[in-house]
Parts: structure tokens; sequence; C-alpha cells
């Protein structure tokens, strides 16, 4: 059996982004609402001493996408060729990152390792990262109004290199054990999405980090069962459900907890499972680098991550 923390070693870890950074900001999936969020953006990468680089095609518009999809892998391939920039941070999801997958280049990727952050359909980039074998940081959209939780989880990070995770909580514990493991995951319906393609999320030896968003259970029901009827679990050490947010347990015909599907899940699998992690569409929410070693205690419902400060 390979050894987990080679496995993890393999992956490149980006450069920390210090004072004076350049940031580009870029909307590879949905639209924003206005030049008001690109705004707001540029402030708040100012706020954490960065330079915005704000995209030529963020404020873009081509029906539910921020642009054609030639308008968006230009602003994203443009950021990785460019060598003075030195992260990518996404305005926001949506829908659309995975179009751009086949054009995007794993040899680029790798070659600049550059910071990429962003959640929810950013999901299909993480995926890309990962399979350049270059770590990325699951963690807020540049639109959004950062609480001082999430602003600290994110300069720990990506400026400080430590532990962006610790205590949660909140969360409850669905199967306790402790484990060391690689992070992984994302966007559930994207995770799910991706299943079959050449970008399909590796869970061998992961914990497997998953949110969602505006999905009814039994859709969430649907794609876990999908997932692991398509042997996608296999490998994995854990579970750690982040939040569903705005996704209905009771429709018509009866109802399921989210408890209920992860527990089905864990059992299944037999591995350590954690619900209600501060992931996924929330206010307050932990920025993860995916691809990182983690320890998870869902007894002590803690995320230790593995980062050796520069």
């Amino acid at each position: 059996m390979h050894n987990r923390r080679d496995a993890a070693a393999a992956l490149l870890e980006p450069a920390p982004l210090g004072a004076g950074a350049r940031i580009a900001l870029v909307s590879p999936a949905g639209p924003l609402l206005g030049e008001h969020e690109v705004e707001r953006a540029e402030a708040t990468v100012r706020a954490l001493g960065w330079e915005p680089v704000v995209g030529a095609h963020a404020l873009a518009r081509s029906g539910y996408f921020a642009g054609t999809d030639a308008e968006r892998i230009s602003d994203l391939t443009r950021a990785l060729n460019d060598p003075t920039v030195d992260g990518i941070w996404c305005l926001r999801g949506g829908y659309g990152a995975m179009r751009l997958l086949p054009q995007l280049s794993g040899a680029l990727i790798r070659e600049r390792a550059m910071p990429l952050i962003g959640y929810s359909d950013i999901t299909a980039l993480h995926a890309a990262w990962q399979r350049a074998g270059v770590i990325s940081y699951h963690g807020p959209t540049a639109r959004a109004l950062l609480t001082p939780f999430s602003r600290g989880s994110l300069e720990n990070a990506v400026q400080n290199i430590c532990c962006s995770a610790g205590v949660a909580p909140d969360a409850r514990t669905i199967l306790p054990g402790r484990v060391t493991a690689r992070l992984a995951g994302g966007n559930l319906a994207l995770v799910a999405s991706l299943a079959g393609t050449p970008w399909a999320v590796s869970f061998e030896d992961a914990i497997v980090v998953l949110e969602d968003v505006n999905e009814a259970m039994y859709r969430v029901d649907r794609m876990l069962v999908q997932l692991r009827l398509a042997g996608a679990f296999e490998g994995c050490q854990a579970i750690l459900f982040g939040h569903c947010t705005d996704c209905p347990d009771t429709n018509e015909d009866g109802r399921r907890s989210l408890a209920e599907l992860v527990r089905e899940l864990a059992d299944s699998l037999q591995v350590p499972a954690l619900l209600g992690a501060p992931v996924g569409h929330i206010s307050d929410q932990w920025t993860l680098p995916f691809g990182a070693l983690a320890t998870l205690d869902t007894a002590a419902c803690t995320l230790d991550i593995h980062r050796d400060t520069p």
C-alpha cells in the first residue's frame, strides 16, 4: 500500500500570497450582478494586502454564463500565462466552469502552480488543479462579503500557510473516528457531474469534502447513490459534509434528512463521518487546501490541516 503522506506530497504547494501579490479576478462560470460586485472584490483584495487584476471579461454576460466559453477561458489562460500574476480568485460560481476543462492546459497549471480560490461550481477547476498535481483552495468567492471568520481562515490558508480549519462546534458526529488523509471533493452536484470524465474527482485515500445548495433531498440522495454505484468512494477514508443550504428534506412523497443520507453512506463505506462543518454556501466558511494532508476527528468535531510554513 502506498504511503498517504507520499501521495499528498506529490501535489505541488503554491507559494504564499504575500503582501503585494497580484490576484487575477475572473468569472469562469455564472455572470455577476453588476460592476459593484467587481468593486467589492477589488476592495477585499486590497484589504488583504494584494493587488487586484480584473479579467477583461469579468462583467461579460452570455445567457447564464459570464461571457462565452471563449471569453471565460481567455481570462483564465491569460492569468495563468501572465508571469506577474500570483494567484487566481474566482468572482463567483453559478454554472459553466466544467465547459472550460478541455481547453485548460494541465501542463500550464502545474508549471505555474498558482493558487486557485473559489467554491461551488469552481469545483470543476479544483478538479483540473488536482489532475495537474497542484493544491487548490476551496474557499469564498471574491465577490462575497468576508466575515471575520472566513477572512481568518482564508488568510491562514493562502498567506500564513497554517491550519485554516480547527473546531467545528456546530457539526454533528455521524460515525466516530480519527483519520489522516488528503482533502478532496467540493460541490456534490459538480463531483457527480464529473464522474466518468477525465476530470473525475479521486477519493482514494481522501477525506471526502462535500457541500451543496438548492437541491431537494431526493436529488442529494440520487447523487450520492450515483457516486457510490460508480465506485467513486472506493478507498476513501472519511466523509466531511459541510452544509446543504436550502435543501428541503420533505416533498409530497415523504421526508429524509441529510443526516440519514450521510449515515447511510458512512455505514456502507465503514468510514468516520462528520456533518455540518463550516463548508459550503454559508457566510462563515473554512478555506480548505484540496490535496493537502489533514486529520479529521469526527468525535471531537475537529479538522487539523498539516501545513508547513516556509
